[in-house]
């Protein structure tokens, strides 16, 4: 399973580390993930969601 919510689709994002001599160089930033038991279609299920979607109340959790 990839590192990605199930409920609004927020994944990983890419950008530029920038060190204190302004050098550049690739990184990424993970999405704030949590491994949640949510009710999909009457019965409950194991997914990723992340911690906005939980805050927000987008899942049911079991």
């Amino acid at each position: 399973m990839s590192r990605i919510c199930c409920v609004c689709g927020k994944g990983k994002v890419s950008g530029n580390q920038v060190s204190h001599s302004n050098k550049h160089s690739k990184r990424t930033w993970a999405a704030n993930l949590r491994n949640v038991k949510v009710i999909e279609n009457g019965t409950p299920k194991r997914v990723k969601v992340c911690t906005r979607c939980l805050r927000s109340n987008k899942v049911d959790r079991a």
